[in-house]
């Protein structure tokens, strides 16, 4: 079972392998990295523990420039478990932890708390105040405190190397199979059920109108196919991310049909995976219009959710 701690002396201090990043999305080239870390603890006999960051960076540093998240924390953690890891340490990010000199970083965390004998990082690895350290910088200070550092070649798909940041801008563009893909599973939202105007109910296809985290990134406004998770199992469903331009919307909502499901969902917690993008979002001349699309939208999902 993997610990999950948070600070840096909520470890024992015994020796590990360690792989650090802030890991959002915990996409394929993040799996590469934890794989690559438990491997190698297994093979050393050492403790496997993946390094992530609260908040992200950039909130604390350029927070006008933050980019939205992939995953919640809880989401994260949950991934990075699931890779086999011994141990997840989630480390405040904070201006202390942010001016520390690359020498500080390695001498306090790496060396300090977490007794590392051997660290996995990508290529790109950069790390301490302003970015100053690298892997050559790694690689000295490793020396100096007796553990090996790994750079491992970053992953790429379609001559773009798989990030979380390309997969941010491929979901914002509508492109969920480029998405789904880095991911390495589809990519999906969720949020507590609350009221909405009641127009889907009114027009025979009820919504249930989700609250979603603002920080966390919604895909391209338009009309998906999916699949939602309720009491722990996955219904067949639709979901309209976007404005409702036929009723002059201003507000972008993420609205999730059930099919074949017509129960009460307020306060209820609902989450969303992104399988097929239907169409854009589109203003119809009327109700009528809207309802013959929607039709035709939840006909075309049966037939693909169908295929599995």
């Amino acid at each position: 079972m993997t610990i999950v701690a948070r600070g840096l002396d909520a470890l024992p201090h015994d020796p590990s392998v360690v792989t650090i990043g802030n890991f959002d999305g915990v996409h394929r080239g993040h799996q590469v990295l934890l794989r690559r870390a438990v491997a190698l603890a297994e093979r050393n006999g050492a403790r496997s523990v993946a390094v992530t960051f609260d908040p992200h960076p950039a909130v604390l540093l350029r927070a006008d420039a933050a980019p939205p998240r992939l995953q919640s924390l809880e989401d994260r953690v949950t991934a990075l478990a699931a890779a086999g890891l011994d141990a997840v340490l989630v480390l405040p990010f904070t201006h202390e932890l942010a001016s520390s000199t690359p020498a500080q970083f390695v001498s306090e965390v790496l060396a300090g708390s977490l007794a590392a004998v051997r660290v996995v990082v990508g290529t790109n690895f950069r790390f301490g105040a302003k970015a100053a350290g690298d892997i050559v910088s790694l690689l000295e200070l490793g020396e100096q405190h007796g553990f090996v550092p790994e750079a491992v070649t970053l992953l790429e798909m379609d001559g773009r190397r798989i990030s979380s940041s390309a997969i941010r801008e491929h979901l914002q563009d509508g492109d969920l199979a480029w998405a789904t893909a880095a991911l390495g599973r589809p990519y999906q939202l969720g949020g507590v059920v609350v009221h909405g105007d009641g127009r889907g109910r009114g027009i025979g296809f009820p919504t249930a109108n989700l609250v979603i985290d603002p920080d966390l990134i919604v895909p391209a406004t338009g009309v998906y196919a999916g699949h939602a998770r309720l009491d722990g199992r996955w219904i067949p469903a639709v979901a309209n991310v976007g404005v409702r331009p036929t009723f002059d919307g201003t507000t972008r909502t993420v609205e999730v049909h059930l099919l074949d499901v017509d129960q009460d969902l307020y306060g209820r917690n609902l989450a969303f995976r992104f399988l097929h993008r239907l169409r854009s979002e589109q203003r119809f001349d009327g109700v009528e219009a809207l309802v013959a699309q929607i039709g035709a939208d939840v006909a075309r999902a049966r037939g693909l959710l169908s295929q599995g």
